[in-house]
């Protein structure tokens, strides 16, 4: 099975110090500072996905609720007896 996809190769400007520890935690995983960068940047990708699901979901909930108001749940003496003293 052979499979096929794209690259695209960036050009990414760091410190020395920042791309010595980069290199040194590669190292400690058995990977490069490329596939560090490349799954960092993957993962950004996955929170906004994340994101825009609970955002989504948000949206479904909020649509359902009709109307809602403390007051029709509690009067003045329940919810001032209910207070954290």
């Amino acid at each position: 099975m052979i499979l096929c996809c794209t690259v695209a190769n960036i050009t990414v400007t760091v410190p020395d110090d920042i791309y010595r520890a980069a290199r040194i935690r590669a190292a400690e995983q058995g990977s490069s500072v490329s596939a560090l960068v490349g799954e960092y940047l993957r993962s950004l990708s996955e929170r906004d996905a994340e994101f825009e699901r609970l955002e989504a979901q948000q949206r479904r909930v909020e649509s359902q609720i009709d109307r809602f108001s403390a007051r029709d749940r509690l009067d003045r003496e329940e919810l001032h007896g209910r207070a954290v003293r």
